[in-house]
């Protein structure tokens, strides 16, 4: 009798070109909003106020931008990255179109790279993900690669093939939601008078507090997200008998913490590229600091584009990101390069 399950595909799976179709549609309601600002510290008004949103010119409050991404994520992980030792980066990330309660989520990967490890048990798999509505209209698109195991040792290794990816967005690349509108902001509701013209390029913002993560909390974003991947739940996979924090759980953690010293930067639009520079676990209290990497004028009334470094530590100073030997520094856990919408 054929095996019915699925042990999930290993780097001799995978084929330059190939397109797979994720399985389970996701409709996301204000559940996901609920327990997303239940997860996290996510104080964004945008994402929080109906009413707030609408005087943005919105039809409604969005779902929180992270929450999307990790929905369409999430579907990616049986295909891609069940078998993965680790996410090693994204590039080319764009919010084509806000995603609202009632829409259904589901998502494609095109395999764009590959390259084997000279230790001939691990290779480097590069794919290219969209996610689209019930509409077909695509909402989001990323590229990411992963380093996943080889199954079998003796697969000869394939002509390796590495995407040209782009170290970062141009702001023509970036798509403004139609209609959004910060031309009559209000500032109060928002919680931060700082706008647009109050950033300077090189400008650093330590965002002041800390969470201690909880090994309850990790594994229900991680279910929330529907990712399946076996480091985020089974101890026994890693000799330390720990489980793995969910790179995506410490990239909204980061997020929501920014709010203190970047309240206005209220939606992501592009994400240039990230690294998770070092494991994180459960006891590990999180902290995060900003640093403006560039600004740009949008043709949408009132509203600007800033481009941020985001880096979230377990304990370091704030501000020291790598040492003299050019590596992260160990108490670095994310450094997250992102466009985010701002008012003028």
């Amino acid at each position: 009798m054929a095996a019915k399950t699925n042990a999930g595909r290993f780097f001799e799976d995978y084929a330059i070109g190939q397109v797979i179709d994720h399985a389970v549609p996701r409709t996301v309601s204000g559940g996901e909003r609920a327990l997303y600002h239940a997860l996290y510290p996510a104080r964004h008004a945008l994402a929080s106020s109906d009413a707030f949103a609408q005087a943005c010119g919105l039809p409604a409050a969005p779902i929180d931008e992270l929450a999307a991404f990790h929905v369409v994520f999430g579907k990616t992980v049986p295909d891609v990255s069940l078998n993965a030792v680790a996410n090693l980066g994204y590039a080319e990330g764009r919010w084509l179109r806000p995603v609202w309660p009632g829409d259904t989520l589901r998502s494609a990967s095109e395999v764009i790279g590959l390259k084997q490890n000279s230790n001939g048990k691990t290779g480097v798999v590069y794919v290219r993900t969209v996610g689209r509505n019930q509409r077909d209209e695509a909402v989001m698109e990323y590229c990411r690669w992963v380093m996943v195991r080889k199954h079998d040792l003796d697969a000869p290794a394939p002509e390796t093939v590495l995407p040209d990816l782009k170290p970062a967005l141009d702001p023509q690349d970036l798509v403004v939601p139609q209609g959004l509108d910060f031309s009559a902001y209000d500032f109060t509701l928002a919680g931060e008078p700082h706008r647009w013209g109050d950033y300077e390029v090189g400008e650093t913002i330590d965002h002041v507090d800390g969470v201690t993560i909880e090994e309850a909390e990790h594994m229900m974003a991680t279910r929330l997200w529907q990712n399946t991947a076996k480091v985020h739940f089974d101890a026994t996979l890693r000799e330390d008998g720990r489980r793995l924090i969910y790179g995506g759980h410490v990239i909204s953690l980061a997020r929501a913490l920014s709010f203190n010293g970047l309240a206005n930067a209220q939606t992501i639009v592009g994400l240039n590229g990230g690294a998770h520079a070092n494991p994180c676990f459960a006891g590990d209290t999180v902290r995060a600091w900003s640093e403006v990497l560039d600004k740009a004028e949008t043709d949408a009334p009132g509203v600007g584009a800033i481009r941020l470094r985001l880096v979230a530590t377990k304990g370091g100073a704030p501000f020291e990101l790598k040492g003299e030997d050019g590596k992260y520094r160990p108490d670095v856990l994310l450094d997250l390069d992102y466009w985010a919408l701002m008012p003028l």
